[in-house]
């Protein structure tokens, strides 16, 4: 199993605030499971990264010996991966990620296979695109207003 942790800073002064107010941020946690979740969900439509890039095209050996019965979308052969695209919340964190292993492969590329994101700007700073951010800010701070 992997795990990837993000630390954000601009994150930790509103979860500091809402901890001292709530003693369950299981809500807010979900809150933001789904929104992410939603995210991820669409760049297999776009077939773009978290910034609006595009994913690489595949090689042509991979377009050789694509299954017949495939999606032929990038990333969605038979849709196993983003079937297994799932979320946990719990009182102080939200994890976001995939069932299937060979995702760590798409999110950070390999010597063989260019990468095509899906959770990060960065994988190995681990960090989110400004837009995801900003929507987690903003669904922390609807938690936070009176």
């Amino acid at each position: 199993m992997l795990t990837i942790t993000v630390e954000d800073r601009a994150f930790r002064s509103y979860l500091a605030e809402l901890q001292g107010r709530l003693a369950d941020l299981t809500p807010v946690m979900q809150s933001i499971g789904q929104e992410l979740e939603g995210r991820i969900s669409a760049r297999f439509e776009t077939e773009t990264d978290p910034a609006g890039a595009p994913w690489a095209q595949w090689a042509p050996s991979t377009q050789k010996g694509y299954p017949d019965d495939g999606n032929h979308r990038i990333l969605d052969r038979y849709g196993d991966m983003l079937g297994s695209l799932n979320w946990d919340a719990d009182a102080s964190s939200v994890r976001v990620g995939f069932g299937q292993p060979y995702a760590t492969f798409h999110e950070f590329g390999t010597k063989h296979m260019p990468r095509r994101g899906l959770l990060f700007d960065d994988p190995d700073a681990g960090t989110i695109v400004p837009g995801d951010e900003r929507m987690v800010i903003e669904l922390l701070e609807e938690w936070l207003a009176p």
